[in-house]
């Protein structure tokens, strides 16, 4: 048995293990430390130097040291707060700003910009140094469908080219020119709109200035509530309601799905249903898909596609492997054409030409999804606006919603109602952990008794992907799940060379799933914070009467009245959506329909 570790930070004694940097124990003993460049699912980078602390070794010597770099050692003495480290913070911060375009009232991130929010805390009022002049502004790159890219508020922290190399393995964006000339751009000095992005979202989220920001649909969304010769419908993907109370100052992972109802009930939206219904219906779908694959031993492993960003970069860099790719759409894909198809039928004064489609969307590559070629019908698409979970938090805002005290509400019928299996779709693991409770029943004619697949759960760093192995009556099957496209392309490397054991691959770009999309409100800095999401959603599956996605009465009832059965002609025509090797979406003017 080995002594403990200790040093000093501010006076108090404090034992450390394997925490990867003195930063990480400044923060377990409940002190603050700023930082722009530090995420602790990336790599250190050491970039911004705001995060400097005082270190005093057991010799005497005293040294500036950037915690984020610097390994905890025994017996140093840590200040955080001293005047000289003050002084050199708030000389990085008035560096930084005279460089920065500083238009914070128009900036999609103010009120959630680090840079704002330091600025504020160590009282900058005035900049010294010499302000970039206006005409030496770089322009603004917003071709792209899901993010603007604002050279003029970046900071070089790194932080978005790391993300995007270390979660999707991509390099799309990267460091160019040197000193003074340095910048992040895509590739060779592209658009974002001429690149390989995937449209995660990951740069943004954790980009900690208005650099990178979402490409905001919230006006559009207005337009249509506001126009009285519209009707809308609104649909709400599963991890929205662990997420969003976050920005209203409600705990990470509290589950607000009866407020958001009531929210966009108040905002004006004519019908409010859940894409948990259409979770479970995208289960009977690939769960008849995948027993079907099984007992033909073809195709195999089958890969989920709820995930657009896994779906474009299936499309760009292994189409050879979109055999294997599901021909089931996402939940948003499905809901969209039966809401579209049925709501004039079921609800009196709507018809197809009235009938606006809206969702709410953890993932910014929803809103690319939803203007992909397969999924516009007569030349209008199915989904027509998609807005983020931070977008939907504006709107509640702007409306003057006093958003934690409103009463709950429940979603209208008939496609509102759904099960824990349809929930547990917003963690890395749940589409696949949903697949198994009715593939199971599909292939045997009985019911699984222990629905919680655990071992396909957890979304820290170290559990990225995870194996499972399901007996159906003899017979073994493997469940794989992965979260990044990092980590995806290593099963796919297992899959060509011939190495791969398992049958089912389910693949989100996010790290821990929809939990931690490029839409939700900020997590980069909280790893806990995606674990806590992920608990919320787990514990609505274990508090719902119903778990089994074949077992929701009003999916029945669609099956039984419309669908005829999972895999029909129907079912194919309204539910399935087909590939290309390169993505053939238009982007341009769909925001006018």
């Amino acid at each position: 048995m080995t002594d403990k570790k200790t040093l000093i930070i501010n006076g108090k004694e404090v034992e450390f293990t394997n925490e990867p940097n003195l930063l990480e124990v400044i923060r377990k003993a409940g002190f603050k430390v700023p930082t722009f460049c530090y995420r602790p699912d990336l790599t250190q980078f050491g970039a911004c130097r705001m995060c400097v602390v005082e270190v005093e070794y057991p010799n005497g010597r005293v040294m500036i040291n950037s915690s984020c770099t610097m390994p905890p050692e025994a017996g140093i003495k840590v200040k955080t707060n001293t005047e000289r480290i003050r002084r050199i913070r708030k000389t990085v911060l008035e560096l930084l700003l005279a460089n920065h375009d500083r238009e914070c009232t128009t900036c999609e991130k103010s009120g959630n910009c680090e840079l704002q929010e330091y600025a504020h805390e160590y009282g900058i009022k005035d900049i010294k140094y010499v302000e970039k002049r206006k005409d030496a502004y770089l322009p603004i790159d917003d071709s792209n469908p899901s993010i603007v890219r604002d050279p003029n508020k970046c900071i070089l922290c790194g932080a978005c080219v790391r993300a995007c190399s270390e979660f999707q393995g991509h390099s799309v964006l990267g460091f160019a020119n040197r000193g003074s000339k340095t910048v992040v751009q895509p590739i060779a000095g592209k658009s974002l709109a001429s690149v390989d992005c995937v449209f995660c979202g990951q740069c943004q989220a954790v980009c900690p200035t208005g650099a990178l920001t979402i490409k905001s649909d919230v006006e559009t969304a207005w337009s249509l509530v506001n126009n009285p010769e519209i009707k809308t419908a609104v649909q709400i993907a599963p991890s929205v309601r662990v997420a969003l109370g976050e920005m209203f100052g409600l705990k990470p992972g509290e589950n607000t799905i009866g407020l958001i109802y009531a929210a966009l009930k108040e905002i004006g939206f004519d019908l409010v249903f859940d894409t948990n219904f259409s979770a479970d219906l995208t289960i009977m779908e690939e769960a008849h898909e995948f027993v079907q694959r099984l007992s033909e031993n073809k195709d195999l492993p089958l890969f989920t596609s709820c995930c657009p960003a896994w779906v474009r970069y299936l499309e760009t860099q292994h189409p050879d492997m979109l055999n294997h790719l599901s021909s089931c759409k996402s939940p948003q894909g499905m809901l969209s054409p039966v809401l579209k198809e049925l709501v004039p039928q079921n609800f009196e004064g709507i018809t197809k030409e009235n009938l606006k489609v809206v969702s709410i969307m953890p993932c910014t590559a929803k809103k690319v999804e939803a203007r992909r070629a397969q999924l516009i019908k007569d030349g209008k698409p199915e989904t027509d606006v998609v807005l983020t979970t931070q977008e939907l938090g504006k709107m509640i805002k702007a409306a003057g919603i006093d958003f934690d005290t409103l009463e709950p509400a429940k979603a209208d019928s008939p496609f509102g109602g759904y099960t824990g299996a349809g929930t547990i779709f917003g963690a890395s693991g749940g589409v696949a952990e949903a697949a198994v409770r009715t593939a199971y029943t599909f292939a045997t004619g009985e019911e699984l008794s222990n629905v919680d697949i655990t071992p396909l759960r957890g979304v820290d760093k170290g559990s990225r992907t995870k194996d499972a192995e399901v007996d159906i009556k003899g017979t073994k099957v493997k469940i794989r799940v992965v979260s990044t496209l990092k980590e995806a392309e290593k099963s796919i490397k297992e899959i060509k060379n011939g190495t791969a054991d398992f049958q089912l691959l389910e693949v989100m770009a996010c790290p821990g799933g929809c939990i931690n999309g490029g839409g939700q409100p900020r997590s980069c800095d909280d790893i806990h914070i995606k674990e806590e999401r992920a608990q919320g959603l787990y514990k609505e599956d274990r508090e719902l009467p119903v778990r089994k996605s074949h077992q929701n009465p009003d999916i029945k009832k669609l099956y039984a009245e419309y669908l005829e059965a999972p895999g029909s002609h129907k079912a194919h025509e309204l539910l399935h959506t087909t590939y290309s090797d390169k993505f053939t979406g238009s982007y341009k003017d769909l925001v006018k329909h």
